[in-house]
């Protein structure tokens, strides 16, 4: 075997995340250091989706693995972004970290934008779900009893927002949306399931809506580019721990 490969895991506290996780955590060449999420700092909660820090660190200590939270504004420019993010990587860089692991499935443009700015600062990337079935990896995220509640939809699905995902839910999505939500559909919060050693306890408050300016800011961590197209209407449902 080679040499292992230290790794930070950007973790959004969502189904892609916890299921890419679960196949890293199987993978004897890994070691993950630390979960890394970005918190927009105004509301102390996990970047587009809308989840309270203190849900994310029960998360965390739940799968124990140390949290490295990053803060962000509200609605930051990409220079300040990048800048921001690279200031971070170069920290993990010195610390010893080598690689840094992704949940994206199919997005060319965003694992390119990641694969760059890691090579600027001398890391690798590693995508444990790249190119899946998306159905296949839903069905299987089901069959190994993980379970994930939806916490943020696009405007035309605000009936799914506050659902926790079964079988029936995904065949009641409409035929144009991921059933992974890759496209940036919805973004989920997972609370129980094998990578953890006990649920994440929680009630569901209220479901509020929000609008932003095109084009929407990209969230690197766990979500899709949004362009002018895209609808600039979000609902959010809130979760309180």
């Amino acid at each position: 075997m080679g040499a292992k490969r230290i790794c930070i895991f950007n973790w959004s506290g969502g189904k892609d995340s916890t299921l890419a996780l679960h196949y890293a955590l199987k993978d004897p060449s890994i070691e993950i250091r630390y979960l890394v999420t970005t918190l927009t700092e105004k509301y102390n909660r996990v970047s587009m989706h809308g989840v309270r820090e203190a849900l994310l660190i029960q998360q965390a200590e739940s799968i124990g693995i140390p949290l490295y939270q990053i803060r962000l504004g509200e609605m930051p420019d990409m220079k300040t972004y990048d800048e921001t993010m690279g200031h971070h990587l170069q920290k993990f860089k010195a610390g010893g970290i080598t690689h840094s692991i992704f949940g994206d499935i199919f997005l060319e443009d965003l694992r390119t934008y990641r694969e760059n700015k890691l090579h600027e600062i001398g890391l690798e990337a590693i995508f444990p779900l790249w190119k899946k079935d998306t159905k296949l990896l839903i069905q299987e995220f089901l069959n190994l009893n993980y379970k994930t509640i939806i916490v943020c939809t696009q405007q035309n699905l605000e009936t799914f927002c506050g659902e926790v995902i079964t079988n029936d839910l995904i065949a009641k999505l409409p035929l144009d949306i991921d059933p992974c939500g890759e496209n940036g559909e919805f973004h989920t919060f997972t609370f129980r399931g094998p990578i953890f050693k006990k649920k994440i306890p929680f009630e569901v408050g209220d479901k509020v809506f929000r609008t932003y300016s095109a084009p929407q800011k990209i969230d690197k961590i766990d979500s899709s580019p949004c362009s002018k197209s895209d609808p600039l209407g979000f609902w959010y449902i809130d979760l309180i721990n």
